[in-house]
């Protein structure tokens, strides 16, 4: 389980496996860059193991159930569940970090994967560790897609049939422009490519929170 914050800023969209990564934007991203190099000492070390790192771009939605999601315990830090609270009228407003960015719209774009895709990326790397020694492979799971943060918005709102309030306030420091994942070698070494779309990751996402309003 790594994570697309380990390419930082990125030089080129969509972001290839072979995209430089360390000059990493915040904290969290370090830490997996930090592990992602652990894993590579080791790998070096001892040919005996065998190991796929799974860069994450950004998971939304939940299980189709309804029973299983997203409930943060803190401030939130990823902006779906952040908007299915103030439609479900439990917070009052959005707050949208920067419209002055270098996109469609002027907020931050980002390569939304529904959990269920990301899921099913696992179970295909697992196979695939099942059925060759690789030593050390990295992939990216994303849709290949960018979507903004006021698209997404649009999209929520369609989903749900309401009009959620938001705020422009300025970027955080640390936050970046665009990250989009170029997901063709996932498809060519696992089979494996993203199924769901940007309107079923709300509607799943949007089933669980009314079905877990509080």
């Amino acid at each position: 389980s790594s994570s697309c914050t380990v390419y930082g800023n990125p030089t080129t969209l969509p972001i290839t496996e072979d995209h430089p990564t360390g000059n990493c934007t915040n904290v969290y991203g370090r830490t997996k860059f930090f592990i992602e190099e652990m894993l590579k000492d080791i790998s070096a070390a001892d040919k005996n193991w065998n190991i796929i790192s799974l860069r994450y771009f950004n998971p939304v939605g939940a299980h189709q159930s309804g029973l299983i999601g997203e409930d943060p315990t803190k401030a939130f830090t990823n902006i779906m569940p952040y908007m299915a609270q103030v439609a479900i009228g439990n917070k009052s407003s959005l707050t949208i970090f920067g419209d002055d960015y270098d996109t469609v719209d002027g907020t931050g774009v980002r390569d939304y994967i529904h959990v269920m895709d990301l899921a099913s990326g696992h179970v295909a790397a697992l196979l695939k560790l099942q059925k060759e020694h690789l030593r050390l492979k990295t992939y990216n799971l994303g849709t290949g897609k960018g979507v903004s943060v006021l698209q997404l918005l649009k999209m929520f709102e369609a989903v749900t049939k309401s009009t959620i309030p938001y705020k422009i306030e300025k970027r955080r420091e640390g936050d970046i422009v665009s990250m989009v994942a170029n997901t063709s070698l996932a498809l060519k070494d696992l089979d494996w490519s993203a199924k769901y779309g940007l309107q079923e990751m709300c509607e799943d996402f949007w089933k669980w929170q009314t079905m877990n309003p509080n």
